[in-house]
């Protein structure tokens, strides 16, 4: 069912800060899923399951404390009650619950002539692998893309009579991901990853390097301590205003507007508006494209690609997948990250073959 990265105490539990009401995960039978209500969409060859510990933990990183959620799986019928850290790692808050409607199990034939009673089988088999290492208290594990490597959820025998049997606990340690990169020199987090660290990261009153006072460092205190508190109308609202008014005193195109603005393209996308997310930093990796920072504008094409994930309707991700391809394909021929990054783009157009084929479908039925 659900694995852990760390091993699970349900005896022993941690002591927890105050944290806001459990999110509501839904993970549906087609292996889609929804987190508060925001859509959540797997990567080409990550699980499902993957994808939806990874959008919990850019949550707890981006508000600096532990995320409480239900997740109701229809696809093994049970409720698992979870607490995933910004270090990433998950645990179970209560026993997992099976609900009333069980996924469909195969029956034995009718004549199989078999003497022992049939048992319920596994939906999955679970992996047993070596643990992952532990960051050390107080630090985050440096992103690895999709902000991980995260614990995977691995289905858990349905129990033949009550009470359930405890799940089985699996972890996945670094470098077993799809996403993995063999190549071992480092990769500097990108897109919303880098914002995120941000966030968390120095005092923002201060440029980092130099510790020159940064010009728009008190209003970028205040929309971090928001967005690490969870209120994200409140910061997205603030970096808004602060946009407007810094833009008009410093210029659009000043740096530390410019960050603000990646800021508030990442906020958009945690408050479930992955248009306006995708629309911003997409309009940021052309200005960085002019100034000649390939670094940068590929950094907010990978934010444009998340947000772009997260949009579901075929047709509006075809029109959207256009643009970020286009300007992509450009940046990769430039030399550069984009292009020691190959496989990312051809990533985002396998999934635009199979926008293709949805939007097809939903034009003939």
């Amino acid at each position: 069912m659900y694995g852990l990265s760390h091993e699970t105490k349900l005896d022993q539990p941690e002591p927890q800060p105050a944290v806001a009401a459990p999110l509501d995960v839904h993970v549906r039978s087609d292996d889609t899923a929804t987190v508060g209500g925001v859509q959540v969409t797997a990567a080409d060859g990550e699980e499902i399951q993957r994808a939806v510990l990874s959008h919990l933990h850019r949550v707890a990183l981006a508000t600096g404390h532990p995320v409480l959620v239900t997740v109701h799986d229809e696809r093994i019928g049970y409720v698992v009650p979870l607490r995933v850290d910004p270090d990433g790692a998950s645990h179970f808050t209560a026993e997992p619950l099976r609900t009333t409607t069980r996924p469909a199990q195969p029956t034995a034939p009718e004549n199989s002539g078999a003497s022992e009673p049939r048992r319920d089988q596994p939906t999955q088999q679970p992996h047993h692998v070596a643990p992952a290492t532990v960051p050390a208290p107080g630090t985050v594990a440096a992103p690895t893309g999709v902000f991980g490597p995260p614990p995977v959820m691995d289905a858990v025998p349905i129990p033949e009579a009550a009470p359930a049997p405890a799940p089985v606990v699996s972890v996945v340690p670094a470098g077993t991901g799809p996403r993995d990169d063999p190549d071992p020199r480092h990769t500097p987090a990108r897109g919303f990853d880098a914002v995120a660290e941000a966030v968390l990261g120095e005092d923002p009153r201060t440029l980092p390097g130099s510790g020159a006072p940064a010009l728009l460092g008190e209003s970028v205190a205040q929309i971090n301590e928001a967005v690490r508190a969870g209120r994200t109308d409140t910061a997205a609202a603030l970096a808004e205003r602060t946009v407007t008014e810094a833009s008009g005193t410093l210029g659009p195109e000043h740096p530390e507007v410019l960050r603000l603005r990646e800021l508030g393209a990442y906020i958009a996308y945690l408050a479930g508006d992955p248009l306006r997310s995708f629309h911003v930093s997409l309009e940021l990796a052309r200005i960085h494209r002019r100034a000649r920072d390939a670094e940068a504008a590929y950094g907010n094409v990978q934010s444009a690609a998340t947000a772009w994930r997260a949009v579901r309707d075929p047709f509006q991700g075809l029109n959207l997948g256009g643009e970020l391809i286009a300007l992509w394909t450009e940046l990769a021929a430039e030399g550069g990250p984009a292009a020691d990054d190959a496989e990312e783009l051809e990533t985002a157009r396998a999934r635009m073959l199979r926008l293709t084929e949805r939007a097809r479908k939903a034009a003939d039925a």
